[in-house]
């Protein structure tokens, strides 16, 4: 009996906890089910908000303003027909699904074609006309039907009509841009627009071909003789004494430290003492431009524009003369640090096309430093300045320019520039500082030839 006991006690402990193995069993692979499908849910929920967000894209990109209409009126007129039993509503929903059914066929080929994009000069003068080429190239092996190119010229647009092209044709069309104000701009990329006659669909497809154009600002030539801008390609003598230099000054008595080179003995012998030469410093001109940027130093646009062709034609004179020359304007500074942060430019003026091409970017700024502060920083980035010449605007008085020049040394000397279109040209000569208001460009050399020969 006790033996019976025993094996249906050791069975029924084996039944049960072969059942419990199966219930984990089958616990563990309903949370992997569960998993996989929660892991596949997400991943169809990404995919389906990428597809939706890139249709969506397209959509945006082609479908126009009067496409949207005759979709909805499409959607509209076929669900109130159907559900009214309006025929009405019917035939105009048709006709709507009819108009966009035909114009897609418009947006084949929009890849089409090889465009190659060339200007003529990658360099004008602001006020000049610029031409290039176009070539349209159909690449595919089918026929392209007729389209449009567009091309970019700053914020302005050219449109051109590519006709039908068989396969391996190609089409020129000349490309004319009117006159430019100054700046760089960027001309391309081309894109091929395919639309419908209506204006429904619309598929663009931009080149990677773009230009950066060059408009440099309008100059003036000058005499190398301007202004009294010191010419001293071997060096010319200052008022400042040193112990070693070309220009004989003086004898002296000798100092600790003095060189024995420089010992006169003629002095030396008839003295008893030790004497040695003195000299004035010779130094090279070293100039610097220092062009104000604030639009509040300027009546408006044009008069900017025609101090930045002031200093363009004074630094053209400087460079073709070999002079060491900084040019130097304000930079922008973020509106809360504004007082508390001093920060200026360098352009490159090594030669011509550098100057030019570095005028051609600079714009006003709103949130720069005034041209006293400019002026203060140009002369610690500078030693030993012959020159300044400082490019205002009308709205600068000459208290401000006369503080202005208080930033350089004394032995510098100041010339300042003002632009100011309502006025008649003229010089003013003030403590520290010679003043003079040009009202058009030209005016310029006149005034420079008139201070040089005062």
């Amino acid at each position: 009996m006790s033996l019976t006991e025993s094996r249906l006690t050791r069975t029924a402990a084996g039944t049960g906890s072969g059942t419990g193995t199966r219930t984990e069993v089958t616990s563990a692979a309903r949370g992997g089910r569960l998993l996989r499908a929660v892991v596949r849910g997400a991943a169809a929920w990404r995919a389906l908000a990428v597809g939706t967000e890139a249709t969506a894209e397209w959509v945006s990109r082609t479908v126009r303003p009067a496409g949207v209409l005759v979709v909805l009126a499409a959607t509209v007129g076929l669900v109130v027909g159907m559900v009214f039993g309006w025929v009405e509503w019917m035939v105009a929903g048709a006709a709507s699904v009819l108009l966009l059914v035909m114009a897609v066929p418009f947006l084949f080929g929009a890849r089409a074609y090889a465009v190659s994009l060339t200007l003529g000069h990658a360099r004008v003068v602001a006020g000049d006309d610029v031409t290039g080429e176009i070539l349209v190239r159909n690449d595919s092996g089918r026929l392209a039907l007729p389209g449009r190119l567009d091309i970019p010229v700053g914020d302005g647009l050219v449109e051109f009509g590519v006709p039908l092209l068989r396969p391996g044709h190609s089409i020129e069309q000349p490309l004319e841009i009117p006159a430019l104000r100054r700046g760089i701009v960027t001309v391309g990329p081309a894109t091929t627009v395919r639309s419908d006659p209506v204006g429904l669909l619309r598929r663009e497809h931009a080149f990677d071909d773009v230009h950066e154009l060059f408009v440099h600002p309008r100059t003036v030539d000058l005499p190398s003789t301007s202004a009294g801008l010191i010419r001293d390609l071997e060096g010319s003598p200052t008022k400042r004494l040193v112990d070693a230099d070309m220009s004989f000054h003086a004898i002296r008595e000798y100092a600790p430290g003095d060189s024995r080179r420089q010992i006169h003995w003629k002095s030396t012998a008839k003295t008893g003492r030790l004497m040695v030469r003195q000299y004035e410093e010779s130094r090279r001109s070293r100039m610097a431009i220092v062009l104000s940027l604030a639009t509040g130093e300027y009546l408006d646009a044009d008069e900017f524009e025609l101090g930045v062709s002031v200093a363009a034609s004074v630094g053209l004179r400087a460079v073709r003369d070999a002079r060491e020359l900084d040019i130097v304007v304000g930079s922008e500074i973020p509106r809360v640090v504004r007082g508390r942060v001093r920060s200026i430019r360098h352009l490159p003026a090594e030669a011509p096309r550098l100057l030019l091409d570095a005028f051609s970017g600079v714009s006003s700024l709103e949130n720069t430093m005034a041209v006293a502060d400019v002026c203060r920083l140009a002369s610690e980035a500078n030693e030993r300045l012959s020159i300044a010449v400082v490019v205002v605007g009308s709205t600068v008085s000459l208290t401000s320019l006369q503080k202005a020049a208080l930033g350089f040394p004394a032995d510098t000397s100041v010339v300042a520039v003002r632009c100011d279109e309502r006025a008649h040209p003229r010089i003013q000569a003030l403590a520290g500082i010679t003043v003079m208001t040009v009202g058009t460009l030209d005016d310029l050399s006149g005034l420079l030839l008139r201070g040089a020969t005062s």
